[in-house]
């Protein structure tokens, strides 16, 4: 199964889709414009084999997200490289990148997306990757929870994580000696287009210097919510471990690092799932509802859950 669907409401004003669609237009070489996501305060835009990104007004937009796209571009093997930005458009970052082709719920490519990931994690570090920093938007979901048993269910997990996350502090917290590795920090299928001769990573706003490990969060979240299959858990692992994957031990026992931040996602995605379901007036659908009976099990666990 595919991770919870955002079903949230698209908001974006008209103006902006237009001025990113004249951005698209000004480098492709023809086709109509289209959204591809407008939620959360993102907007993407496609004109042809152009796609045109309208970042969170709250995010890092200055010299950092240069530093990550100038790491883009001397990785296109692994990273779909920008073809320009970021600029300023009515007082937004907008990016500019070649379309990918997004990865079919029908046919999801584990092991390329686990070799994709290992290469990633054993490339030489560029010696201008920022630092990835820390997990710090579990902290803030967690925060705009609305009312209910849900939220608060959800809450509880949330305390039983260490101080550091949440406090959601950037650079705070022991990574246990973790080697610094290029991380994509934000991993998910969602993440993963064909592009080219092969399949790429987008999305680079917390690529950085950091511990690989939470590159799998997510994936290992959603296998221990029952959400994401055994087998294919199971496909994106080998793959991973078999390319020299380094954020895992080889053999033995994976849960011994994959503990926390596989909790700390589970967390994160089941706020998400809650507060969708709050704007959009429905109740939590089957993955959702998984997400947030494994917030009652890390509760019931308490730190240390495995």
């Amino acid at each position: 199964m595919r991770p919870p669907v955002d079903r949230s409401p698209r908001v974006s004003p008209p103006a902006l889709f237009e001025r990113l669609a004249e951005i698209g237009r000004a480098r492709s070489a023809g086709g109509d414009a289209s959204v591809l996501y407008d939620r959360h305060g993102v907007l993407v835009v496609r004109v042809g084999d152009v796609v045109v990104k309208a970042h969170q007004a709250d995010r890092d937009g200055g010299p950092r997200l240069e530093r990550r796209m100038r790491v883009a571009a001397s990785l296109p093997e692994l990273l779909l490289p920008p073809l320009d930005g970021p600029l300023r458009v009515d007082g937004r970052v907008v990016t500019v990148w070649p379309y990918g082709e997004p990865v079919s719920p029908d046919a999801v490519p584990w092991e390329e997306a686990g070799r994709l990931l290992a290469a990633l994690h054993t490339c030489p570090v560029p010696a201008d990757a920022p630092p990835w920093g820390r997990p710090t938007r579990v902290g803030r979901l967690v925060r705009r929870l609305p009312d209910g048993p849900e939220a608060a269910q959800v809450r509880r997990a949330f305390a039983t994580l260490p101080s550091w996350i949440r406090a959601g502090e950037d650079d705070g917290g022991a990574d246990g000696g973790a080697p610094q590795r290029l991380i994509h920090g934000d991993w998910h299928l969602g993440q993963l287009v064909r592009a080219g001769d092969g399949w790429r990573l987008i999305d680079v706003e917390d690529l950085g210097r950091g511990d690989p490990v939470w590159d799998l969060a997510r994936p290992a979240a959603l296998f221990s919510a029952g959400v994401l299959p055994p087998g294919d858990w199971a496909r994106f692992l080998r793959a991973y471990r078999e390319a020299g994957g380094p954020a895992v031990p080889s053999d033995g026992d994976l849960w011994r690092v994959l503990d926390l931040p596989a909790r700390t996602l589970a967390i994160q995605i089941a706020a998400t799932c809650v507060i969708s379901a709050r704007a959009d007036g429905r109740p939590l659908d089957g993955p959702e509802r998984a997400l947030v009976d494994t917030c009652g099990r890390i509760c019931e666990a308490g730190p240390g859950m495995t």
